[in-house]
């Protein structure tokens, strides 16, 4: 928090003092050094503001209508989001606190757990497809296909509109990442970090080999069960779409850091 202006003239008035007595005395009695007024902590730097975002001027129009406050923005969410993604948005979105669920669980995707209940989209429907045993237990191929609706459905969607409507409602992201618990944090910063963080998730050659020492499968090489929440769905969800997602990212980067 900055320092009031009146609270700067206390140390230069101490000083000042300090000096008349000085002189007075003749140096006749030495005086206390005075330390240095301690200056206030710095804000933290913004590393990609989001005025930087790269949009055409017809993406960057403003919204007809004032954003609403944070915990009555759901149904103009669920509009922006019929825009970008059509009809049918309950087949993929837990639509209820949309806002809320999306800053929890971008900030969550390079941990090592994912909240179910905050996710913004609905889980994939059937279990994990499997096949071999023991030793020989390894993720399927087929288990790919369950996935294809979501990565055709990501790939479909424009990017400059996405990224536009995320600038346009970046003000009440920003608000519910603090509320969040990051009060001096730019919730920006966090997307870009986690972008990057699931660009470099490494490309698995092979079967994936899974180990299932309870209910829950695991994957039996420790590097990859040692991967964040995010990078283990990029696995899980097969090389080629975890390429396609990849590359969707990449275009929203560009577009949110177009100067690097």
């Amino acid at each position: 928090m900055p320092i009031k202006p009146i609270l700067l003239l206390i140390p230069i008035v101490a000083l000042g003092g300090a000096a008349v007595l000085y002189f007075s005395y003749e140096n006749e009695k030495p005086q206390p050094e005075v330390p240095p007024p301690v200056a206030a902590p710095a804000e933290p730097p913004i590393s990609h503001p989001i005025e930087d975002a790269g949009l055409a001027d017809e993406q960057a129009a403003p919204l007809a209508e004032p954003l609403p406050a944070l915990d009555q923005s759901d149904g103009v969410a669920r509009d922006a989001l019929a825009r970008l993604f059509g009809q049918g948005l309950e087949k993929f979105f837990n639509l209820q606190g949309i806002i809320r669920r999306g800053v929890a669980t971008v900030d969550n995707l390079p941990r090592e757990n994912v909240s179910q209940r905050l996710m913004p989209l609905k889980p994939v429907a059937g279990p994990l497809v499997t096949e071999g045993e023991g030793e020989s237990l390894t993720l399927s191929s087929e288990n790919e296909s369950r996935y294809d609706a979501y990565v055709r459905w990501a790939e479909a969607v424009p990017t400059g509109p996405l990224v536009a409507a995320y600038v346009q409602f970046y003000p009440l992201l920003q608000q519910q990442y603090e509320q969040l618990g990051y009060p001096d944090k730019y919730f920006n910063d966090r997307v870009v970090q986690v972008i990057d963080h699931l660009l470099a998730t490494p490309e698995v050659q092979g079967p994936v080999l899974l180990t299932q020492p309870k209910v829950l499968y695991q994957f039996a090489d420790p590097k990859l069960e040692e991967l964040s929440a995010g990078q283990k769905i990029l696995v899980r969800i097969g090389s080629e779409n975890a390429a396609k997602v990849k590359a969707k990212l990449q275009q929203i980067r560009s577009a949110l850091v177009p100067k690097g």
